[in-house]
């Protein structure tokens, strides 16, 4: 029996009523999910980007719900990890990609990569409910040496490696050992292009190869094809997606359409693209296309990017729209972390930092006549999209989640159960910066990093830049919300890094 099949039958077992009663509950939306890698919160047009193009993205949120604070963890491991399960980091172990981790094991609990089998992810429940889904893109969910992360000890003495890109000596064991840590384990009907690695570039050469694994052929060892007739990667795996939903278009399908786009390393998507933005007017607002030199071709490489990812989703729209499939289709759209080294003045920090320019997302929720069009200012964080899922396809999930469902935002207000509730962050392993917990309520958010105990909070309406640390001027404020941090931790048992002085 395949992992799908076993994996089916238990949660059968498991869930009887559920199961049973899948097959004849009409009215499932089908559900695509798009997840960009690396987009920044700015580099959108439904967040104000003037030189950055997506006017297929900004129809879809305009005619959605465009979520304003939406937030991820500052790298793709946490994030995609707790979008995946529903859980914040210290209960899954993953809290940064592990590769890229500072400093020893004093000042970290060195993440773990892949998610184990005891964090059920929103896939299988949906699989459960009869969903006929598949993942397309980055999967990133499962290291490349998932035995020595089984064979423990945890926490760890070292950080976790990974092989050359070109190195695919693991490949044979992941294929046998260890599928249980790939899609197919987790109810799709199919994986293309998912593996432990969290960029395409699986080429000699790696970041430096020709290609940096955007054009074929595809050396991929997941990929469907590797000379498929569309030759750039964003093109493929959207024709792979069309394919799969013309196949199940009798529903429900999940799709999960997550772009390795437009992570590094940037390839322009064609030379009249490239001119084209070299040539743009940048946006004095954003700082956007005012780069010099060398890093003004990497802003028109990364815009050419932008706007082949546009054209795709307009390619998944078109088809929804000529196959009468738009009205049961729900599109959801969002980032893994903020922007990577790219600019936007209008907020704080990039990729890698929980100021807001690094985990702060582009996001909206397009579904015809279930989702009245609107921004809303409610905070939502990656840990709510599991539960948002299974309340969209009407599943009782019983299972421990930390996350909070946004649906009752669909309908135009904002429930003050979600507006009014703290979201909460734990790094216990560093990267850019130190190890902290964080908290967001209302208007403010407070940080306080582990090894030195030091405080900052922002009022984000006020100064959405996080210039002004205001934790000295607040005291109220600044020991109302640490309570309320020092009693998330302490009531969860979250644990810190051997160095850490704060208290609980």
């Amino acid at each position: 029996m395949n992992p799908r099949a076993c994996l089916l039958a238990a949660m059968a077992a498991a869930t009887p009523l559920l199961a049973a009663g899948a097959a004849q509950e009409p009215g499932r939306p089908n559900i695509v999910f798009i997840l960009v890698d690396d987009l920044g919160f700015a580099d959108v047009g439904f967040n104000g980007s003037v030189y950055y193009e997506t006017p297929n993205i900004d129809r879809l949120a305009k005619s959605g719900l465009v979520l304003e604070n939406a937030y991820m963890y500052p790298t793709c491991s946490p994030s995609r990890t707790a979008l995946a399960t529903g859980k914040q980091s210290f209960r899954t172990g993953v809290y940064t990609v592990p590769v890229l981790e500072q400093g020893d094991d004093q000042e970290n609990l060195f993440s773990r990569w892949t998610v184990g089998d005891e964090h059920p992810m929103y896939s299988q429940p949906l699989a459960a409910a009869g969903y006929q889904s598949i993942f397309i893109g980055k999967w990133h969910l499962v290291g490349p040496y998932p035995q020595e992360e089984l064979d423990g000890p945890w926490p760890r003495k070292e950080q976790l490696g990974q092989p050359d890109p070109w190195d695919f000596s693991w490949v044979g064991d992941h294929r046998k050992k260890f599928m249980k840590y790939y899609p197919e384990g987790r109810g799709y009907l199919r994986n293309v292009a998912g593996t432990y690695r969290g960029d395409p570039a699986l080429e000699v050469g790696g970041y430096q190869s020709e290609t940096g694994g955007y054009f074929a052929p595809f050396s991929n060892p997941f990929m469907d094809e590797r000379n498929p007739k569309d030759t750039w990667l964003t093109d493929h795996l959207t024709t792979v997606a069309i394919d799969f939903m013309k196949e199940h278009k009798d529903g429900p399908f999940l799709v999960d359409l997550h772009y390795y786009t437009v992570h590094a390393p940037l390839r322009a998507r064609s030379p009249e693209l490239l001119e084209k933005y070299l040539a743009k007017p940048g946006d004095p607002r954003t700082g956007q296309g005012l780069e010099p030199g060398k890093r003004h071709e990497h802003e028109a490489i990364y815009a050419s990017m932008i706007e082949s990812l546009d054209d795709n989703v307009g390619r998944i729209v078109e088809f929804l729209d000529r196959n009468g499939l738009r009205d049961n289709t729900v599109i959801v759209f969002t980032s893994d972390n903020g922007q990577s080294g790219k600019r936007n003045d209008t907020l704080r920090g990039s990729k890698g930092y929980i100021y807001e320019g690094g985990i702060r997302v582009p996001t909206f929720v397009n579904w015809p006549g279930k989702v009245a069009p609107r921004r809303t200012g409610t905070p939502v964080h990656a840990v709510d999209f599991f539960p948002t899922f299974m309340e969209m396809a009407g599943i009782d999930y019983q299972g421990l989640l930390d996350g909070q469902s946004f649906a009752p935002l669909f309908a135009g207000d904002d429930p003050p159960a979600l507006r009014d509730r703290p979201l909460f962050w734990q790094l216990s392993s560093q990267w850019k910066q130190g190890t902290c917990s964080v908290i967001r309520k209302g208007d403010f958010k407070l940080i306080q990093f582990l090894a030195t105990g030091e405080l900052e909070l922002y009022d984000l309406r006020k100064d959405p830049r996080e210039e002004h640390n205001i934790a000295g001027r607040h005291p109220e404020t600044t020991e109302r919300l640490l309570g309320e941090l020092t009693a998330w931790r302490k009531a969860n048992q979250v644990p810190l890094p051997p160095n850490a002085v704060v208290g609980e």
